[in-house]
């Protein structure tokens, strides 16, 4: 995949009417509907200040949660609208739909400098099939179309890639730094690059760790997919997490790594748990011999020793997926301890979202860190090397 695409600084922009997809899915309360955390408006605020700066007439979209069946009160951007006004010290006119009239009044009527959101994307049924009419109708409203929500380029829909069939497609400054920084450390990383995987299951690691054994030298497992590796090596794991079907993958997945000379780094002991509980007493196992009553929580002190030492000569470090349980104090610490040692690491660390960027947000780290990616599925997607459909359907430089 090309990651070399144009951004907002190779066109154009003023006087003109600029499409910007922004990543505006942020939480709210259930009962109130205000936004508790406002992190995603922030992150937009460079490309759509330097839009309005170059004299763009800017026309924001985005989703937000998952309605079902066309409009619903609850999933409006209006919160949105009010919050980014404030933030950007400005009017934000709202639209009451997406395509329909009152959006194409509005975009008609808007000035260089100002700024108009319209009404949640997924309100139309055709966003997610990326139906070529909705695409066209949205793109009729503007002259360029901005890419600017990370979060959501691993979707092809009408809003994130279907509009760029009908006009000049760059980025913004987000993607931008992604495509950069994700891009740049698995086409040409600075080496050794260190790819530390954690989270719950294999599966849904399986496409990353196939794609880092073609690019990594070391790989570091950690979570609750080490269980699965530890007993397809003829472990006792107890009752921690473990699936069955992917015994043989991991077998496969430690051969492979063996035969390409990648450092495979698997945990050697585990702070474990009688019951999964905020509340209940760690105890220290060997990974290879959980008790049958116990359950793994957390990389132990062996493992967390061997993982920061592979990290202190690191060139590189890609990290997706936490270590342990680390949402419950007593099983925090390998989580922690791994953030801690890429905080104090000259290498360029890259944290791929999700999880992961939580933690590192949640313990402190976050400043520390050299790019922390601002898309969930959209990063492990990446690090997958799949051609991402958001990404694809720019220009390229």
């Amino acid at each position: 995949m090309n990651y070399n695409k144009k951004t907002v600084k190779d066109v154009d922009v003023k006087g003109k009417k600029v499409l910007l997809r922004c990543d505006f899915n942020v939480p709210q309360d259930k009962a109130t509907g205000a936004i508790t955390d406002d992190k995603r408006i922030r992150a937009a605020l460079p490309t759509i200040q330097y839009l309005l700066e170059q004299g763009a007439a800017v026309i924001a979209c985005s989703h937000l949660g998952k309605p079902k069946n066309g409009p619903e009160e609850k999933f409006s951007l209006a919160p949105v609208a009010k919050r980014l006004g404030e933030l950007l010290g400005k009017d934000v006119t709202m639209a009451a739909d997406v395509v329909g009239p009152d959006a194409q009044a509005k975009a008609a009527a808007l000035q260089p400098g100002e700024i108009l959101l319209l009404e949640n994307t997924r309100f139309e049924a055709g966003e997610t099939k990326n139906a070529p009419e909705l695409a066209k109708a949205m793109a009729s409203m503007a002259e360029v179309y901005v890419s600017d929500a990370f979060g959501a380029v691993h979707r092809a829909h009408a809003s994130t890639a279907g509009v760029a069939a009908y006009l000049p497609a760059v980025s913004g400054f987000l993607i931008e730094k992604e495509l950069e920084i994700m891009g740049g450390a698995l086409a040409d990383p600075k080496r050794p690059l260190v790819a530390i995987l954690g989270g719950s299951k294999v599966s849904s690691k399986i496409g990353v760790i196939n794609h880092l054994l073609d690019i990594a030298d070391v790989i570091i497992i950690g979570g609750g997919m080490a269980y699965t590796f530890a007993k397809a090596q003829g472990g006792s794991v107890g009752t921690s997490l473990l699936e069955s079907d992917w015994l043989d993958y991991c077998n496969d997945m430690t051969a492979k790594a063996r035969e390409k000379g990648v450092k495979l780094l698997l945990p050697v002991d585990t702070l474990c748990a009688g019951e999964f509980s905020a509340d209940a007493q760690p105890v220290l196992h060997d990974t290879m011999s959980i008790p049958d009553n116990m359950m793994g929580m957390d990389i132990g002190p062996k493992t967390v020793e061997a993982y920061t030492a592979a990290v202190k000569d690191a060139g590189t470090v890609i990290w997706n997926g936490p270590m342990g349980v680390f949402e419950f104090p007593a099983f925090a610490e390998g989580t922690r301890a791994i953030a801690k040692a890429l905080a104090s690491t000259d290498a360029i660390t890259i944290i791929g979202g999700g999880d992961s960027a939580a933690a590192v947000a949640q313990m402190g780290f976050a400043s520390k860190m050299t790019h922390i990616s601002t898309g969930g599925g959209a990063s492990l997607e990446f690090l997958e090397g799949k051609e991402l459909p958001g990404v694809a359907c720019l220009l390229d430089k």
